[in-house]
């Protein structure tokens, strides 16, 4: 595998001067600053209008140029903007770049989710439902075998046990997905449309007004179990949000509900997770993602599958 150099200001400058010769004063070149969200990418602001990413390692440039074609592909269909590439390439030996166009607003992380902004939401989901799922592999963009609801059940448990005893969670409310539930909530086979797989709200740029303007970062994209960005947006945006997008992109309950609880299981095991290994830097965004998946909806106290005690 190559070894990536470490990109600096200076390494980032240069290649943007080649890029964008005319982008700053003097032949300075536009003001360049790291992106502070991190991401697999080595990721910079460039001036106000441009974002530059530089692939790390040989599968992350695989990813990237997979990615300028899957957002050709899906921008049609969402219904929201993605980022355009302006210039792509090789950045050093075998690693890719990208410059992107800026999109407005903020982050999800900084800027609410309004009710028409739910609206986006939906139709970005069921935009994603309408991508071709053959045009989308033929592309590269692999399958996922749909996560086992009881096996996250089972690891949320023992990490709900550990956040007991910190003060940080009450593991009965886990109680409330009981073993039968977990089987019932298992994703219907044969039923696999394209997911972002990474519908963090960094990657949801929303305006002033709530409104979801732009996706980011389509790298991880796979062919998939849907219930995922389902439980991608509980995370991001709160529970019932992400459950009334989906119920208006035509999902029904038993989607919605694996989504919540992927959701849930999810944000206890990384809460429980990060607090063992002693790391800080995360848990205060932890713990907000956590709040929001357990957020209470309608929908889980009104709905009886098959099977259910």
């Amino acid at each position: 595998m190559t070894q990536a150099p470490t990109p600096t200001a200076d390494t980032v400058r240069r290649l943007v001067l080649s890029l964008l010769p005319n982008g700053g004063a003097a032949g300075a070149g536009p003001h360049v600053r790291p992106v502070g969200e991190g991401g697999e990418h080595s990721s910079w602001w460039v001036g106000a209008r441009h974002v530059l990413r530089l692939a790390p390692d040989r599968d992350a440039s695989a990813r990237l140029r997979r990615e300028l074609r899957l957002r050709d592909l899906v921008r049609p269909h969402i219904g929201v903007a993605v980022p355009v590439s302006v210039a792509h390439g090789e950045w050093t030996s075998g690693l890719g770049y990208t410059l992107d166009t800026r999109l407005p607003g903020t982050t999800g992380e900084q800027q609410g989710v309004s009710a028409i902004g739910e609206n986006d939401l939906a139709a970005l989901l069921t935009g994603l439902r309408e991508v071709p799922v053959r045009q989308a592999e033929a592309l590269g963009v692999p399958r996922a075998t749909p996560r086992s609801l009881e096996a996250l059940r089972s690891a949320a448990a023992s990490a709900a046990q550990r956040l007991a005893a910190a003060d940080e969670f009450d593991p009965a409310r886990l109680a409330q997905l009981k073993a039968s539930a977990a089987v019932q909530l298992a994703a219907q086979p044969g039923v696999a449309v394209l997911v972002h797989h990474d519908l963090r709200g960094e990657h949801l740029m929303v305006s002033a007004d709530g409104r979801v303007r732009g996706v980011l970062d389509w790298t991880g994209a796979v062919l998939g179990d849907p219930a995922e960005d389902i439980a991608g947006l509980a995370v991001a945006v709160g529970a019932p949000a992400a459950v009334r997008a989906a119920t208006l992109a035509g999902y029904g309950a038993r989607p919605c509900l694996r989504g919540l609880w992927l959701s849930r299981c999810d944000t206890v095991t990384r809460l429980a997770e990060h607090l063992r290994d002693g790391e800080t830097g995360p848990v205060p965004l932890l713990r907000i993602q956590l709040r929001r998946a357990w957020e209470a909806i309608l929908l889980e106290r009104v709905t009886e599958l098959p099977g259910d005690d």
